[in-house]
């Protein structure tokens, strides 16, 4: 089934693609004086706070782990936290340390293309076409371009490769992530959403208290880093992103992809005075090649 977009799906896409793209400059601000760690600690728990209100509000509530399905669903929601919150922020902003915000926004496009082939074994229905497998090599070139050669060639002091194996790892959590999401039971997914960014900051403080303490208060410029991460592209994105699933489909959703590295790549360069390495656009332009490749037709899936 089809189903028109409508123009407010397409403002909160691009406002999906606005909100997450200047976050990779947001987290090279807190960087400044927190660490990277504690920054993920610290935007995941503010989005489990008011995601959690927000269902409280709402009368929906966490997902129920008392029945079968509940608990199938807190399965996903536990995976969720990990591979699509908690591991991709940490290589995120560890990786930020090392490389340009703008960068790290760049190896985000490699998501969808990182999904083709895991979808292939792990989702029913969704088969790796020869044009499929062809975008995928094509952006496949473009991740190579991307992290260059000398990444392969990792030394002990060599952070800026391990840097930007940890961007491109990150990418993969997320494709993960949207697998395990598409797979989850039946449920209420702005109660999913809370779950996870729940699970997430169960996970991540231990770690954040242990290797890097208790913070000292940052300045003002990285609180108010913090509270955008935890506010917008943690929290309220994910109720667009719920919203724009729920009307659209996820296949409109992944178009937001197109978007991030333009506006990381922008910030980065206009705000933080960034350089960016020259091989950056041209693995920027085989990633988004590889990407329209796999886009046979641009057609809005009515999620069942």
């Amino acid at each position: 089934m089809t189903a028109p977009v409508g123009m407010m799906n397409w403002v909160k896409l691009l406002s999906l693609g606005l909100i997450w793209g200047a976050s990779f400059m947001f987290i090279s601000v807190a960087l400044r004086d927190l660490g990277p760690l504690t920054i993920v600690a610290g935007r995941v728990g503010l989005g489990a706070i008011v995601l959690l209100i927000i269902v409280q509000l709402k009368g929906i509530g966490l997902p129920d782990w008392r029945n079968n399905t509940g608990q199938r669903v807190w399965a996903a929601a536990l995976a969720m936290g990990f591979f699509s919150s908690a591991m991709p922020f940490a290589l995120l902003s560890w990786g930020q340390k090392y490389v340009a915000s703008g960068f790290a926004g760049v190896c985000m496009a490699v998501v969808p293309l990182f999904v083709l082939p895991l979808a292939h074994f792990l989702v029913p229905g969704e088969r790796l076409t020869l044009q499929r497998g062809i975008s995928f090599l094509v952006g496949f070139a473009g991740v190579v371009v991307l992290i260059g050669l000398d990444a392969f060639k990792l030394v002990g002091s060599d952070f800026e490769a391990l840097a930007r194996v940890a961007c491109l790892g990150a990418a993969l959590c997320y494709a993960f992530g949207a697998i395990i999401t598409r797979l989850c039971p039946k449920t209420d997914m702005l109660s999913l959403s809370a779950a996870a960014l729940l699970s997430a900051t169960v996970m991540i403080l231990p770690f954040a208290l242990i290797l890097e303490g208790v913070p000292q208060m940052p300045s003002a410029l990285s609180l108010a880093a913090i509270l955008y991460l935890g506010l917008l592209p943690t929290a309220l994105a994910q109720v667009l992103l719920v919203q724009v699933i729920r009307d659209a489909g996820p296949s409109f959703m992944s178009l937001v992809n197109y978007q991030l590295p333009v506006w990381s790549v922008l910030f980065g360069v206009v705000l933080l005075n960034e350089i960016l390495p020259p091989q950056l656009y041209v693995s920027l332009a085989l990633i988004l090649g590889g990407l329209l490749l796999s886009k046979k037709r641009r057609r809005a899936i009515v999620a069942t």
